[in-house]
């Protein structure tokens, strides 16, 4: 693996032409986006206003040291990521930018009453397709579209997880237009993003002391322990203060350096598959002082790779029979395998459904109109409209595989449109949005890039949110792709107290 330094937000400069002008002075608002900072020109919405007063003042070439800095801490703690490219797999510092973006208490406030309603009706319908499937039943999904999922696992039936909780951990990606934020996807089996949440904070804390505390930003320190927390209240009865493990592919999976930050952060032991096994229904891990039973896996491997006795027999990653000491309620797996029929990009549509049909409530947060090519319609609509659509694969992540339709050549819009012919129960599609802009440090002063957000919700006896989240930044101008495998970058979201 080959090691990348970090690729700087700010192109080589010979000299700086905002010498003498404000920082924001360039900063232009396009009306077609909604601006996290502005209202209008020179007009900042007035929880950022502090902010806006505060960079302004300052030298384009202090808050460029400042940026520095904080690349630099990110190199030399290691915050990487990989990219598979034909050339091998490139590690990468990801990139920061340090201007934050800010929601105010109400606007939190209502996000966090969405992703907690969300959350629980997810949870209830995978309670219910593996067991008495009344949802389908009842015609709110189509039976086959369940079932037809490859991360659909028939092992799962009748398995009872601890307080119904299949998902003890969701990222889920919130994107912002002139009508409010919108779920763009649930991210239910490994969501990765925790990590690059706090080396940001900590990160613009230390380069904006003074004004974080002025804003009163509420922290999100303590989500090591929180997620800690979780995690012990879903150990097997009887378990008081269980052993707990990150299980990890290892060194060279992409979120390596997440694995490693949040075992550190929770105190607990960071294991592969091979430092573990099953004897007698029960798992133990390898130590030098012995064997250890573990309670409570927090599992970073994908299905598939689990158990090779009850999944892929080829899979080097994971442990024989750990899939029977998990049905036996020996051991507790989060999130629970089978998980990622939830978040399929061709049931992501039903959600708002499952939301009226299990809680008898609408929907806080509304899901972006989506297209899908496995119905007549959807698939004639998606191919006579492809160059005003985002088109992605139904299992695709990381931004691999997808089309946006306006930012293609006719060329590319015609070789995927066969691709989609070939298979249209892969694909969906959605309208190319107007993803809200915030600013961003560049060699010319601040300038706008389209963001989005993507919280970490926690569930075990009960749901947690930190007031906080991974806000990802499409650096590239013009670009609405925010994903880190893309050529996206991070920022620290500053929730305020009420």
């Amino acid at each position: 693996m080959n090691k990348e330094l970090p690729r700087s937000t700010l192109p080589a400069q010979s000299h700086n032409p905002m010498a003498e002008e404000s920082f924001f002075s360039g900063y232009k608002i396009d009306s077609s986006y909604y601006d996290e900072m502005f209202k209008s020109s020179d007009e900042p919405h007035d929880h950022c206003r502090k902010l806006w007063e505060a960079l302004d003042t300052m030298s384009h070439a202090s808050i460029t040291a400042m940026q520095e800095r904080a690349e630099r801490s990110f190199l030399q703690e290691g915050i990487t990521f990989s990219v598979y490219e034909e050339e091998g797999a490139q590690e990468r510092i990801i990139p920061i930018d340090l201007l934050p973006r800010i929601l105010d208490a109400q606007t939190w406030d209502l996000i966090e009453r969405g992703l907690r309603q969300r959350l629980k009706a997810l949870n209830l319908f995978l309670a219910d397709i593996y067991g008495p499937a009344r949802i389908l039943s009842d015609e709110i999904l189509p039976t086959d579209l369940v079932y037809s999922r490859p991360q659909f696992r028939i092992q799962m039936r009748g398995v009872r997880v601890p307080h119904g909780t299949y998902v003890s951990l969701c990222g889920t990606d919130l994107v912002r237009t002139h009508d409010g934020f919108l779920v763009l996807e649930d991210n239910l089996r490994v969501p990765s993003g925790v990590s690059y949440m706090l080396a940001n904070r900590r990160a613009l804390k230390t380069s904006f002391r003074n004004l974080f505390r002025q804003h009163r930003v509420r922290s999100i320190e303590n989500y090591g322990s929180l997620l800690r927390q979780t995690l012990t209240e879903l150990a097997p009865p009887g378990i008081l203060d269980p052993c707990i493990v990150l299980l990890t592919p290892g060194i060279y999976n992409s979120a390596f350096y997440e694995h490693m930050f949040l075992a550190r952060e929770m105190g607990i032991e960071l294991v592969q598959g091979k430092d573990l096994l099953v004897h007698n229904g029960f798992v133990y891990m390898r130590t030098t002082g012995g064997l250890q039973r573990v309670d409570v896996i927090y599992r970073r491997v994908d299905d598939d790779f689990l158990d090779p006795l009850a999944f892929r027999p080829d899979s080097q990653l994971g442990v024989p029979g750990l899939f029977y000491a998990y049905r036996l309620g020996n051991v507790v797996i989060a999130n629970a395998p089978g998980t990622g029929v939830a978040d399929d990009k061709s049931v992501y549509p039903y959600v708002p459904s499952m939301i009226r049909y299990y809680l008898n409530e609408e929907p806080l947060l509304g899901n972006v109109k989506t297209y899908l090519c496995r119905e007549p319609d959807g698939l004639e609509y998606t191919l006579d409209n492809l160059e005003h659509l985002v088109v992605k694969m139904v299992g695709g992540s990381g931004g691999y595989g997808m089309l946006v339709g306006p930012h293609a050549t006719p060329a590319e819009r015609a070789a995927y449109a066969e691709e989609i012919r070939k298979n249209p129960a892969n694909f969906v599609s959605q309208p190319t949005l107007n993803l809200s802009c915030a600013p961003c440090l560049t060699s010319r002063g601040a300038a706008p890039r389209h963001v989005d957000l993507r919280p970490f919700v926690l569930h075990g006896c009960e749901t947690r949110l930190a007031p906080g989240a991974f806000c990802r930044v499409a650096l590239t101008p013009g670009s609405l792709v925010v994903n880190s495998s893309q050529g996206g970058g991070g920022k620290d979201l500053w929730v305020l107290s009420p």
